[in-house]
């Protein structure tokens, strides 16, 4: 979306119009979706909390100040804070995300096979390691606006990325060996 464009939009959301709730809801969903599901490993949860979070962009549309931080940041936060709220009801292990589909059977099963141990992996990192790698390597964010999103600084988020990206690689050569 152009910046005046998507500044429109907002201001047409925060008035109350349904259709620029469901532009932005058509243009975050997938994003939000997809962190959402990096982070909690099982569909249904994922699918609950990407629910709430677009429900409490609405509820909560006259909160948002778009000159303060970007639509973006702010949906993250929501889902990021959900995320770490059902962590701390439930401890999820696994995942049951369906995996991509690839080229041939062979390559299928060896990227299946990579992508489950990748999850794992991440599954046994911390909420807040799980999120910084996810923030900023699958959803493509500047260290910046993780930085926001997790109410760090960005020393911090880059020294969490650092010590992240090591438990991850410890934990996948553990899974080799297994």
């Amino acid at each position: 979306m152009v910046e005046e464009l998507g500044r429109i939009i907002i201001d047409q959301m925060q008035a109350g119009d349904e259709s620029a709730y469901e532009t932005i809801l058509d243009h975050h969903l997938t994003p939000i979706s997809n962190y959402v599901n990096r982070m909690m490993g099982q569909a249904t949860e994922s699918e609950d909390i990407v629910q709430e979070t677009f429900m409490r962009l609405w509820t909560n549309r006259q909160k948002f100040d778009p000159t303060r931080v970007k639509l973006t940041t702010w949906l993250h936060r929501i889902a990021h804070n959900l995320c770490i709220d059902e962590f701390r009801k439930t401890k999820p292990v696994g995942n049951d995300t369906e995996t991509p589909i690839t080229n041939g059977p062979d390559q299928a099963l060896t990227t299946e096979q990579n992508s489950e141990q990748v999850r794992r992996a991440l599954m046994q990192l911390s909420e807040h390691q799980r999120s910084a790698l996810v923030l900023y390597h699958y959803q493509e964010l500047p260290q910046k606006e993780v930085a926001r999103i997790l109410e760090m600084s960005t020393n911090a988020v880059e020294s969490l990325l650092r010590r992240s990206r090591e438990q991850l690689k410890l934990a996948l050569v553990a899974m080799e060996g297994v």
